[in-house]
């Protein structure tokens, strides 16, 4: 990226580079990308293997960037599947108190993304969850 002068820096792109534990997404490597292009020296252009292999490594990232969003999908769909299953079943937790307690599931439910199992009066989450009888 030789050649590659920057006009101007928005506060937001400074803070994410002084926070060393944000990451780069693919907005972010499309930016680097175009801004590549944009500020690259016209008498010393990209060569077209360089720009087919970047164009790869993006096609990459988008990819596993899917995948990671299936996997998500299909982690949830398996916990809520499996927290059905608990419904009429005897399952012994530790209550807020951190003693044993055992009862029977009476109902399942799902919301923002939490599953919450509830057994009696008491509301609890699948991990919570100790032994199944």
């Amino acid at each position: 990226m030789s050649g590659i002068t920057p006009t101007s820096s928005s506060a937001t792109d400074t803070s994410k580079l002084a926070n060393p534990s944000s990451s780069l997404g693919k907005d972010d490597f499309l930016r680097l990308l175009v801004a590549q292009l944009r500020y690259q020296d016209p008498m010393n252009p990209v060569e077209d293997k360089d720009f087919m292999g970047t164009m790869a490594q993006f096609s990459s990232l988008e990819q596993i960037t899917n995948l990671t969003k299936s996997m998500d999908g299909m982690r949830f769909s398996n916990q809520v599947s499996q927290s059905v299953s608990l419904i009429g079943r005897t399952v012994t937790y530790e209550d807020a108190d951190g003693n044993e307690a055992s009862g029977v599931v009476d109902s399942v439910a799902m919301a923002d993304g939490t599953i919450t199992v509830k057994v009696g009066p008491v509301e609890l989450t699948p991990d919570a969850i100790k032994r199944v009888a």
